[in-house]
């Protein structure tokens, strides 16, 4: 039997949430806890590379967070949105500081065909931000917000490699955002949604590492 909360939730739909994340987001993926990324030999070229292709991603206007604060139309509900906004603004502009502190994007083979899938990643995430699904976009919100506690750690080593000063991190605490998530979440279809969102931000994120990784591979192979 489900159990509702108050506004109709169910009590498991964060710990599913958090389930997803922790399996398959980039603190699970073996090129982010490898160190291979970050203190190898070949770290400064690695990390050059997450930047730049992170930047591809996530680093253009609108970003995930601006347009879910479209699709929610409840009014408690805009301000986790407003904050992750303003947070993740500021990540763009880290983003920005780190693409010109760590130079020109690693040669490698296949270069054309990377910047084309990674390119493709970004439609994909920006159609999921726009999906008129109810729940879908605020979902991706929350996947991306989530995940990037994970990806977050890369750009501050790349930043100490590169000599650039870390920038604060001021997206929502993990806390807050599981309250947004249940707050959204009025029925099962919405949290359904929601979850939807969530992993397919997760995905693109593997895919992204997937494609990091094998760029590392030819690039040792040269």
């Amino acid at each position: 039997m489900k159990i509702e909360t108050k506004n109709g939730t169910s009590p498991g739909a964060t710990t599913m949430i958090d389930a997803a994340v922790a399996e398959s987001g980039s603190a699970a993926h073996r090129y982010v806890r490898s160190s291979a990324l970050r203190s190898g030999p070949n770290a400064a070229r690695n990390l050059a590379d997450a930047v730049h292709y992170l930047t591809v991603l996530h680093g253009r206007l609108p970003s995930v967070v601006d347009l879910a604060g479209m699709k929610v139309t409840l009014e408690q509900s805009k301000g986790w949105l407003a904050s992750a906004a303003t947070g993740f603004a500021l990540e763009r502009t880290y983003l920005t500081r780190l693409v010109v502190a760590v130079g020109p994007l690693p040669s490698t083979p296949g270069q054309a065909e990377c910047e084309a899938a990674v390119v493709t990643q970004h439609h994909a995430v920006e159609m999921l931000a726009r999906s008129e699904r109810t729940g879908c976009a605020p979902g991706a919100a929350i996947g991306l917000v989530m995940d990037w506690a994970a990806i977050r750690p890369v750009l501050d080593a790349a930043a100490d490699r590169f000599g650039l000063e870390r920038m604060e991190c001021r997206l929502p605490e993990e806390e807050a955002t599981r309250a947004f998530a249940v707050q959204i979440g009025e029925t099962s279809a919405i949290e359904r949604a929601v979850r939807f969102g969530v992993e397919q931000i997760l995905i693109q994120h593997t895919g992204l590492w997937n494609l990091l990784e094998s760029r590392e591979h030819a690039r040792q192979a040269q």
